[in-house]
Parts: structure tokens; sequence; C-alpha cells
């Protein structure tokens, strides 16, 4: 009985520390807001801005792979090809939209990006849906003139859907050249990715139709081979423009090679630089000529180009820099 009651002696301060312990982490503290919480009450800043930057990805794949549909020739290839195509880009620009009208809906935050400029891209991504959609629904009819319509009301809005989404994260304190910088590598991230993602698609086509000449799926490649050029230089020419301009620009260019090196060469080697070596081993084994073997290149090309542009939104979030 006694040595039962040291045995509780010796365990009431440990209890009460416990409780005392357990009862102050109930408490969140102000100084330490969740992901979810801000100090203002509603959805934190960073947050959408974080979401705003990889939901990008999304719509520069619906613009890009629309474009990179115009290369091969139409009445040349069955329609299945594009019903496919054309149905996964629909759906990209769809979830883009979708994104950003939640984070409209739910930011009340002053700062960049605001939910006025959210929902101009919300609305914008809409209408390419609906634009891409009534083309995929074109395809199961004789309807040419509405399905080229659609195809061009498509392009358009894409263009300029991707381009409102850049500029609604870009800060408000930079000027024209940062915004021209922002508009500028978003067109040629959507072209780079759209066209590896089209060229790896395409290239499933040959398991479905073999008799279809190579020299379509080299067009690709080729348009692919140009798209990562220029996107390359793009990238390069951001950087400069952005450190020479003075200011917040020169300030954010500054930050990322000071800060971020590793990533920005991770950025550059693992993303345009890996995909344009792929792009060449997928260019010399079309001599062959051997399209699965082509494809499966492609498809390890989308990889890189994924990987690639998660790192360049991860910079753009963490620096401002449109890379």
């Amino acid at each position: 009985m006694s040595s039962g009651l040291h045995r509780h002696s010796r365990l009431r301060p440990v209890l009460s520390q416990w409780a005392t312990r357990n009862s102050d982490s109930s408490q969140i503290s102000p100084a330490t807001p969740r992901l979810w919480e801000t100090r203002s009450g509603g959805y934190d800043a960073r947050v959408t801005k974080f979401a705003a930057c990889f939901l990008l990805v999304f719509g520069e794949l619906a613009f890009g792979g629309m474009c990179a549909l115009a290369v091969p020739p139409f009445f040349r290839i069955e329609r299945g090809f594009y019903k496919s195509s054309a149905g996964v880009y629909t759906t990209s620009g769809f979830i883009t939209m979708l994104g950003l009208a939640a984070l409209a809906a739910r930011h009340t935050h002053p700062e960049e990006p605001s939910a006025l400029a959210l929902s101009i891209a919300a609305a914008l991504w809409l209408s390419f849906s609906i634009a891409a959609g009534l083309y995929v629904v074109t395809l199961w009819t004789d309807t040419a003139r509405l399905r080229a319509r659609a195809f061009t009301a498509a392009l358009a809005i894409g263009f300029t859907a991707v381009i409102a989404v850049m500029l609604a994260i870009e800060p408000a304190s930079f000027g024209v050249a940062g915004a021209m910088m922002y508009a500028l590598t978003a067109v040629t991230s959507s072209l780079m990715l759209g066209s590896v993602s089209a060229a790896m698609m395409f290239g499933h086509w040959y398991l479905i139709d073999p008799n279809l000449p190579v020299e379509y799926l080299r067009s690709l490649v080729r348009v692919l081979a140009w798209a990562l050029c220029a996107d390359l230089a793009a990238l390069f020419l951001a950087l400069g423009i952005l450190a020479i301009s003075g200011g917040p620009e020169h300030t954010a260019v500054a930050g990322l090679i000071d800060r971020h090196a590793a990533l920005l060469a991770a950025r550059i080697l693992f993303g345009p630089g890996a995909t344009l070596v792929l792009t060449w081993m997928t260019w010399q084994t079309l001599k062959v000529p051997q399209t699965m073997a082509a494809t499966g290149l492609l498809y390890i090309a989308v990889m890189a180009a994924l990987v690639g542009e998660m790192l360049g939104r991860f910079i753009l979030f963490r620096t401002a820099v449109p890379l």
C-alpha cells in the first residue's frame, strides 16, 4: 500500500506538468499563423499567390497545347487525336478557371494578387473553356466554319488569359519592363509545354494508326525545338532586363542570384536544358525511324518540362522573377 502511494506521489507532478502543456497547446498563438489563417482573419495572401503561381502551369498547358494542335495536318489525321488532345487541354483550362475563381472568392487581402485581378483571369479562362469546348463538340460534326472560329477564339482568349494570370501575380512595384517580361515568359513557357505534350500524345497515336507518315511527328518535334530555344532566350532576357531596370526588379534578380542560385540552375538545367537534349535525341531516333522509342523519349521530355515549370513557378513565388 505504501509503495503504491509512493509511486502515485511521484506521478502527480508529471501529470500536472503534462496537463499544463496540453492546455497551453490548445491556444494557438497569434504570432504563429497556420497555413489557412492570417492575422487579419482571412486567407494568407502568400498562400493565394502560391496557389495562383502553380495554377498557371495548368493554364500554360491549356493554351500552349491548343496552339500545338495547329501543327499536324487536320484533314490527314483521324479526328480522334484532336478529340482526345483538345479534351485534355480544355479540361486543363477549366481547372485553371475553377482554381482562380475559388481564390478570388476567398481572397480579401489588399495585397496582390487582388480579388479583382483573379476574377478577371477566372472569367477569361471560363471563356477559353467555352470556346475550346465548342471546338471539341464540332469535331463530331461537319461545321468547319464554326470549328475554325471556335479554335481561333480559344487561341486568342488563351493568350490573353495566360498573360492576365501573370500580370495578376506581378508585384505592383514593378514597372513596364517587368510587365513585358512577365508576359513574354508566360507565352514562351506555354508554347514549350504545349508543344512537348502534344508531340508526346501524337506519338502515341502511331500505335493506333501505324501508317501515319513520320514527317507529321517530325514537324511537332521541330516546333518543340524552336519553342525550347525561344523559352531559354526569354528566361535569360528576363533576367537581363530586370537586372538592369533598377528598383525592385533589380533587387528581385539580385536576391535570386544571391540566395537561390542552385534553384535557378536547376530551373534551367532540369527544365528547358534537359528537354532540349531529349528533343535532340527524339529527332535522331525519328531518323531511323522509330516512333515508339521517340514517344518514350517525349514522355520523359514532358516530365522534364513539368519539373522545370514547377521550379519556375516556385522561383516566381519566392522572388517575383518570372522564370
